[in-house]
């Protein structure tokens, strides 16, 4: 026969079964906007990673360097400047006499490279490539600074989470205790449920300072992002609901910024290509110089133009290209593996994200509440007489379904993080 619960316990029962559920939902619909004092809502740690983070610095850094090397490219090589003697005798009683031969001259001049037109504008595509793979490698370093953030803040969200159940059991933890003592020294009870009440305290205790150092570990991972100042969290988004559906995901797929500089990456390796196929084209040169001789004779003028002799192209310049053209060929193959990688990553998500969500409204809806009713229903019948097993049984099983439901979360979180910032639009 089934224990009868007076009606007051069930009134209590009943409000405290509808209070994990209540809390979760409001939690979520909650507006980050009424965030308490000293609490970091969910969208401010993002914007605070965007803005703090030092890896977009390096990311920026690269992008200038790529501008810089921009302004310069396929302009003229320096001009050089040559100074010397020609026509010195360097045998006889004439020897290194710079004024008895009629032929010799000190000689000054400027010799200009100019290599090839095609050479010239391959090497600005290949500048202007490089400057958008550097783009595309600070956007998506933004989105995985802002998701990195979105998963610290999760993971001190949940740990807070954790902490703030385990403290709310040990109430009923104490008040368990205090019945125990209160029958041994009445005489009703015995000493071995006094000393196991007194135990489950300490477990509890041990849980929560577990919890606090979790949390504390989470405020550190938060603060790598956005600096001092994370202790507490508030305003989370609704993890049960994501920005795109799967179908909308994987038809944006060519667009993701994840995969932006792997198709960067590839523009580039086809402008090496091409600047590798204007090796071919030959490289002109200049020159002007002016030889001084002695006051009896006339000075010099020398006017030259040069012109380079690819003969070799077989073994030089062919290879280079077929060099090219096989790192084209890496970068091709490299841009469809990820393609699919990201594309089995979306589905996977999707999967992950949907039964971590089962499961969460699972613990919601029944288990929570069921085990609150189980354990609350023991402490009943053991301030009633019955024994006190049952209620041990029973918080055990409630805490270690807390724990789990609060990591649960966590991985609920994750998941919809996982989704959430795959496109920049989607934040």
């Amino acid at each position: 026969m089934p224990f009868p619960i007076p009606a007051g316990t069930r009134r209590r029962v009943a409000i405290h079964a509808a209070t994990p559920w209540l809390c979760v939902a409001l939690l979520a619909a909650l507006p980050q906007a009424f965030a308490a004092p000293g609490e970091l809502p969910f969208a401010e740690a993002v914007r605070l990673a965007s803005e703090r983070a030092v890896l977009l610095d390096a990311r920026r850094a690269a992008l200038e360097s790529a501008r810089q090397e921009a302004r310069r490219a396929g302009a003229l090589p320096d001009p050089v400047l040559t100074v010397g003697v020609s026509n010195l005798p360097v045998t006889g009683s004439d020897a290194f006499a710079t004024q008895v031969d009629p032929m010799t001259m000190q000689r000054i001049g400027l010799r200009q490279a100019i290599p090839a037109g095609a050479k010239r504008d391959a090497q600005r595509v290949l500048a202007a490539r490089r400057i958008d793979e550097a783009r595309a490698g600070l956007e998506a370093e933004r989105l995985a600074v802002r998701r990195a953030a979105a998963e610290a803040w999760i993971d001190l969200w949940a740990s807070q989470r954790e902490l703030l159940a385990l403290r709310g059991l040990r109430e009923q933890a104490q008040l368990a205790s205090r019945l125990a003592h209160a029958r041994l020294r009445s005489g009703a009870g015995q000493a071995v449920d006094a000393l196991a009440a007194e135990a489950a305290v300490l477990e509890l205790d041990n849980r929560i300072a577990e919890a606090e150092a979790g949390q504390i570990e989470a405020q550190a991972g938060l603060q790598r992002w956005i600096g001092e100042g994370a202790v507490a969290v508030a305003g989370a988004p609704d993890f049960t609901v994501v920005p795109f559906s799967e179908a909308q995901l994987l038809a944006a797929l060519d667009r993701l910024p994840a995969l932006e500089p792997i198709d960067a990456r590839l523009e580039t390796a086809a402008a090496t290509v091409d600047a590798a196929r204007a090796e071919r084209r030959p490289d002109w040169s200049v020159a002007a110089s002016y030889g001084r001789r002695g006051a009896a004779r006339s000075d010099m003028l020398m006017l030259e133009v040069g012109v380079g002799l690819p003969l070799f192209a077989r073994n030089r310049q062919d290879r280079g290209i077929a060099a090219r053209e096989a790192d084209y060929r890496e970068a091709l193959a490299t841009r469809e593996d990820r393609r699919r990688e990201q594309e089995a990553r979306i589905r996977a998500d999707f999967a992950r994200w949907e039964g971590i969500r089962h499961v969460v409204n699972l613990h919601v809806q029944a288990q929570i509440p069921l085990a609150h009713d189980r354990s609350a229903t023991a402490l009943a019948a053991y301030r009633a007489g019955a024994g006190l097993q049952p209620w041990l049984d029973a918080r055990r099983d409630e805490l270690d379904l807390h724990v789990a439901h609060a990591r649960h979360l966590n991985r609920l979180g994750r998941a919809w993080a996982a989704l959430a910032f795959l496109l920049e639009e989607s934040q």
